[in-house]
């Protein structure tokens, strides 16, 4: 792989951009290129590199955009000669073996807020591998954030503009019930993220709600808002907090149950 496709696919995996990497990985008689040959796929039809054009790197770009959907690795021969029923015209005279990689990506974490339990549960979510981003419009608690991202911007701003994924959370856990308010209004408005949550005591949480509900907002949408957030385990600082926030959002992003693990007797 030349270095200017390795760092595009380190890029790619940074922003949560879904590719495929495709590498031709054996060959035989006469072929477009030989093996180790490298092209990246995007879900969006965009293709870097090349494995040879054609249609045969046509047929390739369509086996990946399907490998993507199905998140699936595939090893597929394609003939490139007319002796072969499963050829498609090409006249090359050999043979060539393709791997494609669907490049795993990791859940992402947007929190709206850089308080004590939004950086408690950032970095917790970043040991346990996820893409995290935190929003806010004050610079210095973003500065207490580490190292993860950070978005100096409003947050109803940053919501509506961001395009959201099923396997993407986002949790607001700001610093007043009006922003909270004003960002969950966005991200109802919005939608497509695969878990949304919203802090708060059950005080709170019903006077944003009765609020959106006066501005038109659904209870078919409220409903989905996970408010207020977490797993019951007791939680009360920070830390603890964070533990049974992110067991929620990985329960819920991973469609499992969260029933006890443990084997009866």
């Amino acid at each position: 792989m030349t270095d200017d496709l390795l760092q595009e696919l380190l890029e790619a995996r940074q922003a949560r951009r879904p590719c495929a990497l495709v590498t031709v990985a054996a060959t035989a008689g006469s072929v477009p290129r030989e093996a180790g040959a490298k092209m990246l796929v995007y879900a969006n039809g965009k293709t870097s590199g090349t494995i040879g054009g054609g249609k045969f790197e046509a047929l390739v770009l369509e086996e990946s955009l399907a490998a993507l959907r199905d998140r699936r690795t595939l090893l597929k021969t394609y003939p490139l000669h007319e002796g072969d029923a499963a050829s498609f015209g090409a006249i090359c005279g050999g043979e060539v073996s393709v791997l494609i990689e669907p490049q795993t990506l990791s859940e992402a974490l947007f929190l709206i807020g850089a308080g004590h339990c939004a950086r408690a549960l950032a970095r917790l979510a970043e040991d346990c591998g996820l893409h995290v981003t935190v929003v806010d419009d004050r610079a210095d608690q973003l500065a207490e954030c580490g190292g993860v991202k950070v978005a100096n911007v409003s947050p109803p701003q940053f919501i509506a503009a961001h395009d959201w994924q099923c396997d993407e959370a986002l949790v607001i856990v700001s610093r007043h019930f009006e922003i909270d308010r004003e960002a969950l209004d966005a991200a109802l408005q919005r939608g497509g993220m695969g878990y949304l949550g919203m802090i708060g005591s059950l005080r709170k949480v019903r006077r944003v709600f009765d609020e959106l509900r006066a501005r038109g907002r659904s209870a078919e949408s409220l409903a989905k808002v996970r408010a207020p957030i977490g797993l019951d385990i007791g939680a009360d600082s920070p830390g603890e907090i964070a533990v049974s926030v992110l067991a929620e959002i990985l329960q819920v992003l991973r469609g499992r149950s969260g029933r006890p693990m443990s084997i009866p007797n």
